[in-house]
């Protein structure tokens, strides 16, 4: 049975795509047919990724390398605010 801590922690992930820019956020779960490839470039569970642009393709920070994603690639990371 979950705890009430674990239940909120799941409520208040969201995708990196959902994500505000500007803000920190540690990343959850990296879940989808890119896991292995979004893994080998740096977005790990339990890394930071900070949020530099919105739109068809966003920029962010990860391991101090910048990285442009597409939309579909930041659906499949979950974060929640460090």
């Amino acid at each position: 049975m979950a705890t009430f801590a674990t239940e909120l922690e799941r409520d208040s992930a969201l995708t990196l795509s959902q994500a505000a820019i500007g803000c920190e956020f540690q990343i959850r779960q990296v879940e989808g047919p890119a896991c292995t490839q979004l893994r080998d470039i740096g977005f790990c569970e339990q890394m930071r990724v900070k949020k530099l642009t919105n739109g068809r393709n966003m920029l962010c920070t990860v391991c101090g390398t910048r990285l442009a994603l597409s939309k579909d690639l930041a659906d499949q990371i979950q974060v929640v605010p460090a």
